[in-house]
């Protein structure tokens, strides 16, 4: 039987937007699991309590009732994409800090969701980083690195006991548990030695198959959850392709000498990449909303990265790309309105 118009599509709440974000993180974390330990775990129930607790916090402040914002999932959802951002053996203050100033700050003050225009997780992370860089430099070595390296390995006890009381087993420094990750080495080694990339490659330090050792798969993890959300329509393709696609025209064009240049793979699996095409630049609060303006947006992004990547001072440059976009959020809408259906837009005499 063939149904009369009008066709009206069932309406998605926010709150199941975020859950469908959630599970389609969930690959991601469980990757994380593997390569980085248990602490995540941690770090993740702690930043969701934060979270709820800064977010109560701020809503009473302003007089908003408690239960829709509360379970609407954005906040927990914020709390949770910074805490992937950082260390997995980040101390707990570092993961209170950065979630309340992500809700309150960079949310709240501005009016709440609807009205932040900048993303609060890399907000949150920006100050974390600036804030704090030596602590937000101490990833733990991936399981798959243990075996090749004179780095030591904590159980989830001894991890808790260094991310809440400071305290690491006897003859253990920080050093001997943490590395850089893939960009920060491989950039590292190209500024202060005389190595190649074929050299670094070689030494089996920071390549994988196609991007960073265990960070490849981190990402190939998060590339499986953003095509998901793709398929459910919960994001559109345009700033992930926007962004990818410039980062490795970016690297392919740039990269010509194959000695001292990262390939094109290697930076859309390596760092954040990933995680910020799929799950931060597609904020809809701070991205931009039309279709041409999305893959500008994605496209920004993308270049944004590779110039931090290669020219800056930070090794990775997702986050700077994304909040510099943001700014630009105003003009690209305003410039890239689609015309309205059969208005007249030649001059009028």
């Amino acid at each position: 039987m063939i149904r009369s118009s009008p066709y009206i599509l069932q309406k998605t709440t926010l709150q199941q937007i975020m859950l469908k974000v959630i599970y389609a993180l969930i690959p991601g974390i469980l990757v994380y699991i593997y390569f980085f330990g248990w602490a995540i775990i941690s770090n993740l129930l702690l930043a969701i309590g934060v979270a709820l607790i800064t977010e109560s916090i701020a809503l009473l402040l302003r007089k908003r009732p408690l239960k829709p914002y509360l379970s609407d999932g954005s906040a927990i959802l914020t709390s949770i994409l910074l805490t992937l951002a950082i260390p997995s053996i980040a101390p707990w203050w570092m993961i209170v800090i950065g979630v309340s100033f992500s809700i309150l700050i960079a949310k709240h003050v501005y009016g709440g969701l609807g009205y932040n225009p900048f993303n609060p997780a890399m907000v949150g992370y920006i100050i974390l980083l600036v804030s704090f860089p030596l602590e937000m430099t101490h990833w733990v070595t991936p399981i798959n690195m243990i075996e090749h390296t004179d780095k030591l390995l904590l159980n989830i006890t001894q991890t808790l006991q260094y991310q809440f009381f400071n305290l690491l087993p006897t003859h253990t420094n920080i050093d001997a548990i943490t590395m850089a990750t893939p960009l920060d080495e491989l950039k590292t080694a190209l500024n202060s030695s005389a190595k190649t990339v074929s050299e670094i490659k070689d030494e089996g330090m920071v390549y994988g198959y196609i991007g960073g050792i265990a960070w490849e798969w981190l990402n190939i993890a998060y590339l499986i959850g953003g095509l998901w959300l793709i398929q459910q329509r919960i994001i559109s393709w345009h700033i992930p392709i926007g962004f990818l696609s410039a980062l490795f025209l970016m690297a392919l064009f740039f990269g010509t000498d194959i000695d001292q240049s990262a390939s094109p793979l290697f930076h859309l699996f390596s760092g954040a990449t990933m995680l910020g095409a799929f799950f931060i630049a597609t904020d809809p609060i701070t991205a931009a909303t039309t279709p041409k303006g999305r893959i500008i947006f994605g496209a920004g992004i993308g270049i944004l990265v590779y110039i931090i990547r290669t020219w800056g001072g930070y090794p990775d440059g997702v986050a700077f790309a994304v909040l510099l976009m943001n700014m630009l959020v105003p003009l690209l809408d305003y410039y890239t309105q689609p015309k309205v259906f059969g208005h007249d837009s030649s001059p009028k005499e």
